[in-house]
């Protein structure tokens, strides 16, 4: 039988290859940070997700090291059977502290977050109103559940609106956004979006993914920006990104939510527990939040010095209002030619394309960190200037 599914698996993979779709992974082997070392070459990281720079930073190691000492290296077990140690319970008080909510519950990932939260909440006799542009996971998770789904134009109110009028029909109704949309970097109208909840009678569930850490005044998220902090009934995130960079995600909000989560959330119910050392260096990271916002002020200064010299050297660069700079290509060879040749400049960052976003769609996304320098920043530039004149992009 393999014989038949191995000749078609073949023949996919030469498509997609053939396609100029095909993801190659790159060795790093040095630790996540601004500058890495891959195969026999330093080069600045454009393409992480550690926006506050602190996957590599020592006090959070030194948290980890710490908490490996104290607490061993694994759970060996899912929360309600043998799972939960202190160090849980109080890192789910810091996120709820963070992000000014109620209570919080832990998963592995953020994508089990997203993916363990519509089902139990959610019935047949319900709705689901999610944006277009969703992260996979909620897309995901939104499947997993019985209820009635709706969908709504990228950040677009007035058919959101529309949605909304016809989920009337429904018993209850979940609004469901991202926060920053990953691709495109621009950020959800979540003042809109909770005034249309408000009057049509629906709940609302943000991802902070690449939010958290990142917009507001000092980075505590999309509720912070729009001053609606505790107003949002549900969050997920993950510490994978903006916090520290390494595994884990979680749901924060309102107490019976979080409750209910407890007791049917099939990710949280059928995994093994977070990690002391994941859960000792989180613990630091928002220690290290609380006591100083200079972390973040140095981030939104990166951003703001990187993504005006890129518009003004002429890039189609998606709207944004995060830590993502979308380099807009099109075309998908080209994301793939020129991300190489910026790798030669000394550059990393990847294209991306269909299926990641949508056809003739394809870009470089650059994302910015507080771990970089403005010489990294204009080095950085300065590169894409060169390549893209090469490549007929800038004149």
């Amino acid at each position: 039988m393999y014989t038949e599914l191995q000749n078609f698996l073949k023949k996919e993979l030469s498509s997609i290859e053939e396609a100029g779709l095909y993801k190659k992974e790159r060795e790093i082997l040095s630790s996540q940070q601004a500058k890495i070392r891959v195969g026999d070459k330093d080069v600045l990281n454009f393409c992480a997700n550690n926006y506050l720079g602190l996957s590599n930073n020592s006090r959070v190691i030194d948290a980890a090291k710490k908490a490996m000492d104290s607490h061993g290296f694994g759970m060996s077990s899912v929360r309600f059977i043998c799972g939960t140690q202190d160090m849980h319970k109080q890192l789910e008080r810091a996120i709820s502290d963070y992000f000014g909510t109620e209570d919080t519950i832990l998963y592995a990932s953020c994508f089990d977050a997203n993916g363990g939260l519509f089902e139990p909440l959610m019935g047949p006799e319900d709705a689901i109103i999610s944006d277009a542009l969703n992260h996979a996971s909620i897309i995901d998770g939104v499947r997993l559940s019985k209820a009635v789904r709706y969908r709504y134009a990228n950040g677009n109110m007035e058919d959101l609106e529309r949605q909304l009028q016809l989920a009337q029909a429904q018993r209850f109704r979940i609004i469901a956004t991202d926060g920053v949309f990953s691709m495109d970097g621009n950020v959800a109208p979540l003042d809109r979006i909770v005034e249309l909840a408000e009057k049509y009678k629906a709940i609302v569930m943000v991802d902070e993914c690449h939010s958290a850490g990142v917009v507001g005044p000092t980075g505590r998220g999309i509720t912070e920006l729009y001053n609606l902090r505790g107003k949002v009934e549900v969050l997920t995130g993950t510490l994978g990104k903006a916090f520290g960079g390494a595994v884990g995600g979680f749901t924060t909000g309102k107490k019976e939510i979080i409750d209910l989560l407890r007791q049917r959330s099939r990710p949280y119910l059928f995994s093994n527990s977070v990690p002391p050392a994941v859960v000792g260096a989180s613990l630091e990271v928002f220690r290290m939040l609380s006591q100083s916002d200079e972390i973040h002020d140095k981030l939104a200064a990166n951003i703001k010095h990187f993504i005006g010299g890129m518009k003004a050297a002429g890039f189609d660069i998606k709207p944004t209002q995060s830590a993502i700079c979308a380099v807009m290509l099109y075309d998908a060879r080209l994301s793939q030619q020129m991300a190489a040749a910026l790798f030669d400049e000394g550059i990393y960052v990847t294209g991306f394309y269909y299926p990641v976003v949508p056809k003739d769609q394809a870009r470089i996304r650059v994302q910015v960190s507080a771990g970089h320098s403005i010489e990294d920043l204009d080095k950085c530039k300065d590169a894409f200037i060169k390549v893209a004149r090469k490549f007929g992009v800038l004149k």
